[in-house]
C-alpha cells in the first residue's frame, strides 16, 4: 500500500492525549498516513513564537492534507484564530460537520445530519473596528460581513454534490434574508437559482429563516437532512446538531478546499483536564475516518467507526463525559482489540 503524505498537528491541553490515541487505532487499521509532525496555536506560540509557524505552513503545502487536535485561542486579545487562519492560507471554503447518534438512549435518538458551513465569507471575514467618541475609545464597534455570488455557488455546490454522492435525499438552505436582505438574500438567491440549473430532480431543496431552523432542530431535528449555510450561523447551527448527539465530544469536523483539506476535532483544548487522562478521543477518532473517506479509503474509515460504536455500546467502555469510568488510554486499548479482532 503506497503511503500517503500527512501534516499532524498534536494541538494544545487534551489536543496529544487524544491524537496519541488517535495514532493507535489508525496503526491498528493498517492506515496508510506517513506523518510530518508539526506544531500550532499555543505550542507554536511556546516552540516557535508563532501560533502558526511557517513550517507547518510548509508541511501543509506539502502534504495538502492533515489532521489537527484542538488548538488554544485566546478570548479578546492575544493571537488571531489559527483555526481561521489555516483555513484561510488554504481557502478550505467547506466546512463539513456531520451529527449521527453513536450511543442511543439520550433525549434524542437515531440522528443523522450534516451541516455545511461556508467557512471563507459573511462576517468571520475579521473586517471589524472601532469609532471613538469623546473619551470612549471603544464607544462603536462595526463589522462588515461579505458574501459574493462565486462564494456562495462554491459552497453549494459543493453541498449539493456531497449530498447526491452520500445517498441524501434533500438539502436545507439556511439564510436571514428577511432581515439581511443582501448579505444573506444572496445566498437564498444563489441556491435557487443554482437548483434550476443543475440539481432539480436529483435531489429536494428546501429553505427556512435560521432562527426557525434552530426552533425545528431542538423540536424534530429528524426533519432535516442536509444543511447548509454561511459562516456565522453554521458555526452556530453546527454546535446546536452536535448538542443533540451528545456534545462536541461526539463531533468531527472536515474543513475541505480545491488543494487542501484539514480534519479535526471541533472541541476546544480542555486544559483543565490536560495530561489527566479523562479525554474522550471519539470526535477525532471520527474526523480520522473522514480523513480516510477524504483518501478513498472508505473501508477503513467503515471499519473505524464501526469499532468505535461496538466500544462504547458492545464493550461498554466510555470516558468519563459519556457515563462511564474509561480513561483515555483504557478507551484507546479497547478500541485497538477492536480493530484488531476485525471489528
Amino acid at each position: 500500500m503506497s503511503k500517503i503524505p500527512a501534516t499532524l498537528i498534536p494541538g494544545d491541553g487534551i489536543g496529544p492525549e487524544i491524537v496519541d490515541a488517535t495514532l493507535a487505532a489508525l496503526d491498528a487499521l493498517g492506515a496508510p498516513f506517513e506523518w510530518d509532525r508539526q506544531v500550532a496555536g499555543l505550542e507554536g506560540v511556546k516552540t516557535a513564537n508563532d501560533p502558526l509557524p511557517p513550517a507547518t505552513l510548509a508541511s501543509i503545502r506539502r502534504t495538502r492534507l492533515a489532521l489537527k487536535g484542538p488548538l488554544e485561542t485566546p478570548s479578546g486579545g492575544g493571537y488571531r484564530s489559527s483555526n481561521v487562519r489555516l483555513r484561510e492560507e488554504f481557502k478550505l471554503f467547506a466546512n463539513l460537520r456531520p451529527a449521527k447518534t453513536i450511543i442511543p438512549g439520550g433525549r434524542y435518538d437515531n440522528i443523522d445530519l450534516v451541516v455545511v458551513r461556508e467557512n471563507l465569507e459573511g462576517l468571520y471575514i475579521g473586517h471589524e473596528h472601532y469609532v471613538q467618541i469623546d473619551d470612549d475609545p471603544h464607544a462603536v464597534a462595526m463589522a462588515t460581513g461579505i458574501n459574493t455570488r462565486a462564494g456562495c455557488r462554491h459552497i453549494l455546490d459543493y453541498a449539493f454534490e456531497h449530498a447526491i454522492a452520500l445517498g441524501r435525499k434533500k438539502v436545507t438552505i439556511v439564510h436571514k434574508a428577511n432581515i439581511m436582505k443582501a448579505l444573506t438574500g444572496i445566498f437564498k438567491e444563489t441556491a435557487e437559482q443554482l437548483y434550476e440549473e443543475k440539481y432539480k430532480g436529483r435531489i429536494q431543496m428546501d429553505t427556512i429563516i435560521v432562527d426557525a431552523c434552530a426552533m425545528k432542530l431542538v423540536l424534530n431535528p429528524w426533519q432535516f437532512d442536509v444543511l447548509v449555510t454561511t459562516n456565522l450561523f453554521g458555526d452556530i447551527l453546527s454546535d446546536l446538531v452536535a448538542g443533540l448527539v451528545g456534545g462536541l465530544g461526539m463531533a468531527p469536523g472536515a474543513n475541505i478546499g480545491a488543494d487542501a483539506a484539514i480534519f479535526e476535532a471541533v472541541h476546544g483544548s480542555a486544559p483543565d483536564i490536560a495530561g489527566q487522562g479523562k479525554a474522550n478521543p471519539t470526535a477525532l477518532l471520527l474526523a480520522a475516518a473522514l480523513m480516510l473517506d477524504h483518501v478513498k479509503r472508505q473501508d477503513l474509515g467503515d471499519r473505524l467507526r464501526r469499532a468505535v460504536d461496538q466500544t462504547l455500546n458492545l464493550d461498554q467502555v466510555r470516558t468519563g463525559d459519556l457515563g462511564g469510568k474509561a480513561s483515555t488510554s483504557e478507551f484507546t486499548r479497547a478500541l485497538v482489540a477492536r480493530i484488531q479482532a476485525g471489528g
